[in-house]
């Protein structure tokens, strides 16, 4: 940073570290043992789409890169009401977080790769509690941080739980610090209740 930028208040944003993803399994051995929460083998990656024949073959690329690995999880591409896009993967509940972390950490670096990174969004790991309630972990990528993310209902959220989520996995995880950044996913794939 100059002296230009410190002098103006400007600072540099924080680098996304797409490496933290690999930190998810450790977190959900937490979750499960503190909170009871269990992977539903569901993820997703958000990102606003940009137009034009690279970003459609880098869009076809990366989902059949992600089908391609040993044991194929179903992959779908999806749009939300806010003009997001969403890459699913879906993998067998009870087949492990690593994955579909990798699967995930996958989806990232290829759009970053083609230069589509600044388009990036946020990344979200499914859980569900044992009241069958799903509950996301989302990774914000222009933070490098997560947050938990706890829908009960259109436009409702858990923030208790949320809270309860935040304190289990301050070891295991970069937390975003700020609450204002704990932005609301509704619509988000595999969180029901989120829409």
């Amino acid at each position: 940073m100059g002296l230009w930028d410190s002098l103006l208040g400007r600072t540099k944003p924080k680098q996304a570290n797409l490496d933290a993803l690999f930190g998810v399994p450790n977190a959900a051995v937490t979750l499960e043992t503190t909170l009871g929460l269990v992977p539903t083998g569901d993820g997703s990656v958000c990102y606003r789409g940009a137009s034009g024949v690279a970003f459609a073959e880098t869009e076809r690329d990366l989902v059949e890169l992600i089908r391609s690995t040993g044991d194929a999880p179903e992959v779908r591409v999806t749009g939300d009401g806010f003009g997001f896009t969403w890459v699913e993967v879906d993998r067998e509940p009870g087949s492990g977080v690593e994955g579909l972390c990798t699967s995930l950490h996958a989806v990232n670096t290829s759009l970053e790769a083609q230069g589509f990174g600044p388009g990036l969004l946020c990344t979200l790991v499914t859980f569900e509690d044992p009241a069958g309630r799903h509950v996301g972990l989302v990774y914000l990528y222009k933070q490098g941080t997560f947050y938990p993310f706890v829908p009960t209902g259109p436009q409702q959220r858990d923030n208790l739980t949320e809270i309860q989520i935040r304190d289990a996995l301050r070891g295991e995880l970069p937390i975003e610090p700020d609450l204002s950044r704990w932005l609301a996913v509704w619509g988000a794939p595999g969180l029901t209740g989120s829409s």
